[in-house]
């Protein structure tokens, strides 16, 4: 099944046909509703006045996410932003289902964080704190299995099919 996939691109098309004011308010509510707890406590009062894009690079898709008046608030994708958390959309989703950890992304290059890296590795340590248990228990489950199908889609792009074994060395 997992072969049979459309690619990210094609799969990010709905949301890259979403006008940008009503995706921009989607994502905030999402993001304030989902990180409230954090957001009250002022855990991400370091991104007030300051930019963090978050960046899908095998989706084409950019969202820069920003702080004030305590909760999480979007602008422009084609704002510039003051740090960016860039990779494949396989990776972010291992990292959102907690079966990847995210100092093994970061290490191995699979995510990258340019610009402030101290607004990268912030957010990336503030999320990493999330208690699982604190999402809902059907995004929770959405998650895990979305997750074990990305681990499987990893396992058989690095598997070689056997009819494209490397030529045996003549004799």
């Amino acid at each position: 099944m997992a072969r049979r996939m459309p690619p990210p691109q094609l799969m990010a098309l709905p949301l890259r046909l979403c006008p940008p004011p009503v995706e921009r308010r989607l994502l905030e509510r999402a993001l304030n509703h989902l990180l409230a707890e954090l957001i009250a406590d002022g855990e991400f009062d370091y991104l007030a006045g300051r930019r963090l894009a978050v960046e899908i690079e095998d989706m084409d898709l950019r969202w820069v996410v920003t702080a004030g008046d305590k909760r999480l608030q979007t602008v422009s994708g084609r704002e510039s932003a003051d740090a960016s958390i860039r990779g494949r959309a396989l990776e972010f989703l291992l990292l959102i289902a907690r079966l990847e950890d995210p100092d093994t992304l970061f290490f191995q290059r699979r995510l990258e964080v340019t610009g402030d890296t101290a607004i990268g590795l912030t957010t990336r340590n503030l999320l990493d704190r999330l208690p699982i248990e604190a999402l809902p228990l059907p995004l929770r489950i959405a998650l895990n299995r979305a997750g074990r199908f990305g681990q499987r889609i990893r396992q058989q792009q690095s598997v070689v099919p056997s009819d494209r074994q490397p030529d045996s060395p003549a004799a």
